[in-house]
């Protein structure tokens, strides 16, 4: 079997899925949310492994966090697709004791909504406080060079898209689940054979 080449590898990658009731404008919102995580987790990788984007060098503990703190943070921006795909509706069968139940809406609802508030005035305060010159790092004698400080802040920028992104995900969701089906109507977006789950989950 031939393996697929660059560009059916890069079209898959880039490919949008959804379930069938998602408004295509959502998926989007859903599959750009890792793409916004995605150049200052490089960024961090990049400090790590001593390429020139700062004058800064962690240490190896602080390098560990580095790298985990960029692993959590793309881990929870792939979690934003759980949003407009099957699995953030019913639990993929392979997860132990959960598998095959289904999501009940505002245990989805919840975390991503708080999740989005935080995200919000996380980096709402960080970029006031480059803005500002308060404890940044940024500027002479931060971080590195004028061109490095330009560079950081042009890997963190996109993150202020992350919030707003994830709140109107989030909200559709809720709308779409918590949608009245007409009777012998399948809930908008749930799979097939999900209704059955679902009423069985709310018994």
């Amino acid at each position: 079997m031939s393996r697929p080449g660059p560009r059916t590898s890069m079209e898959r990658m880039l490919r949008v899925t959804s379930l069938p009731g998602v408004p295509r404008r959502v998926a989007l919102a859903a599959h750009a949310v890792p793409w916004v995580v995605l150049p200052s987790s490089l960024w961090r990788v990049a400090l790590v492994l001593g390429l020139p984007v700062s004058d800064y060098r962690p240490g190896p503990g602080e390098s560990l966090y580095v790298l985990a703190l960029s692993a959590v943070s793309e881990g929870l921006a792939l979690l934003t697709l759980g949003l407009v795909r099957p699995w953030g509706e019913v639990v993929p069968r392979w997860l132990p004791l959960l598998g095959g139940r289904p999501v009940r809406p505002l245990a989805a609802v919840v975390p991503a909504a708080l999740g989005s508030v935080a995200l919000a005035v996380i980096w709402a305060v960080a970029f006031w406080s480059v803005g500002t010159g308060m404890d940044s790092g940024i500027g002479p004698g931060g971080m590195g060079s004028p061109a490095q400080d330009a560079f950081l802040v042009l890997c963190y920028a996109p993150l202020l898209l992350w919030a707003p992104l994830l709140m109107a995900v989030t909200a559709a969701y809720y709308r779409r689940r918590t949608a009245r089906p007409s009777a012998g109507e399948q809930p908008p977006g749930l799979p097939q054979g999900g209704q059955e789950r679902l009423h069985a989950g709310r018994a």
